[in-house]
């Protein structure tokens, strides 16, 4: 087995009071939450478009796309830039923990249940340092019908 396969660096965050992972290869930036631009008739968890650096890019916002209740945005709330597919797109999040190292026998799958997260975008979950890690595979999350990107990056 090669190294990249045993072990995957994830760039943890905070939605509420839980922690979730994602690739760290798939994230570009992390910035500040700063104003977007609005897209009428856009889905509710689609928050707006930014200009970065000459691209535009749709902003999702993941407490609102999981139904994770009220949102505010403070200080702490920041925007990961990711790049999936050849696409760039930025979710907001509560705040960014850090960069932690899993290995495949510390990724456990996901007990079946009904969630307001649909399980085909969970890994798995991990535990580091008694954290509680839910991974989540953001590329198939980004690309799937029900975020409506890939019609909303054609139209652009």
């Amino acid at each position: 087995m090669q190294a990249n396969e045993t072990a995957k660096e994830l760039l943890t965050f905070t939605l509420g009071r839980e922690e979730y992972g994602i690739d760290i290869l798939k994230v570009q930036e992390i910035r500040g939450y700063e104003a977007v631009t609005t897209i009428a008739n856009s889905p509710a968890f689609i928050k707006g478009v930014i200009n970065l650096r000459g691209i535009i890019v749709p902003i999702i916002d993941m407490r609102i796309k999981f139904n994770l209740g009220s949102v505010t945005y403070n200080e702490l709330t920041v925007v990961i830039i990711l790049n999936v597919a050849k696409r760039v797109v930025g979710i907001v999040v509560d705040g960014v923990s850090d960069v932690i190292e899993l290995s495949a026998d510390e990724l456990k799958p996901a007990p079946e249940f009904s969630s307001a997260l649909d399980m085909q975008y969970i890994r798995g979950l991990g535990t580091v340092d008694q954290r509680m890690i839910i991974v989540v595979d953001i590329e198939k999350l980004m690309l799937s019908r029900d975020m409506e990107l890939v019609e909303m990056a054609e139209a652009a």
